[in-house]
């Protein structure tokens, strides 16, 4: 299931104008310093290909709102052919059972591309806005190059996840470590559980341990679970545990 999410973003982009007339019935410049504002919109269009699944038993309805799992894939899934995000993870499990007790969202990022968090932020709004999603319940999870942008997902959005679980990933520990007031104390709650391969020589288990070693540093208890014999390839085990599943289940945002 091939889907395109096209919009517009406006920005507004405010700086100095310093003495130069804009038409020719402008007043002359005073000489000197003088204070301006200059104000234009600016419009550009971003697109991103997904597969979205909807169990079988998924009805539009306000009375019953569906937890959402939103998967990242890893880099060689980039490109144009969007089945290629189905090879690993959830959409694969959701492909292979159509009662699978979660809707998925996998977008694909673009060949030779990374994970914008913005275009990602503008996705999930889209997706909430026409399906019947409980906005408690929306989790995060992905492996490699997904395993970092939950990462830098989940450190710029707290408030968007009742969980996260990134595998064989890694990323920026300072906008967690540098976080205060509000945004602190959500990383703080947000539960967060990792995983990594011992034997990973594509991403080492020192990136993820790193990321979990500063969650638990602003109070979070944060986890990290390594499977002693495993390569980078440490979402099979992960994606086909059940116990993944019923833990997300029993995460909610108050």
């Amino acid at each position: 299931m091939r889907r395109l999410l096209l919009f517009h973003v406006g920005i507004a982009l405010v700086g100095v104008l310093c003495g130069v007339g804009c038409a020719s019935h402008a007043q002359p410049a005073a000489t000197g310093q003088n204070p301006g504002r200059f104000t234009k919109t600016l419009t550009r269009q971003i697109a991103l290909d997904y597969l979205l699944f909807l169990p079988k038993e998924y009805q539009a309805s306000a009375e019953t709102r569906w937890p959402l799992i939103v998967f990242l894939h890893g880099a060689g899934e980039r490109g144009t052919n969007v089945q290629l995000v189905a090879v690993h993870g959830p959409p694969k499990l959701a492909q292979g059972n159509p009662s699978f007790p979660f809707i998925v969202l996998s977008p694909q990022c673009p060949a030779g591309g990374s994970w914008s968090v913005e275009t990602l932020n503008a996705l999930l709004d889209e997706t909430m806005a026409r399906h019947a999603i409980d906005p408690k319940r929306v989790y995060l999870t992905g492996l490699s190059m997904g395993g970092y942008g939950s990462w830098a997902w989940a450190a710029a959005n707290p408030e968007r996840f009742a969980a996260v679980v990134p595998i064989c990933g890694g990323g920026d520990p300072m906008p967690v470590r540098l976080s205060s007031g509000a945004r602190r104390d959500r990383l703080a709650r947000l539960p967060v559980w990792a995983f990594h391969g011992a034997k990973d020589t594509v991403v080492a288990l020192a990136e993820s341990q790193r990321m979990v070693d500063t969650y638990q540093m602003i109070g979070n208890s944060a986890r990290l679970t390594v499977y002693p014999e495993a390569g980078h390839d440490s979402w099979t085990d992960t994606y086909g545990n059940p116990a993944l599943y019923e833990w997300l289940r029993q995460q909610a945002l108050p």
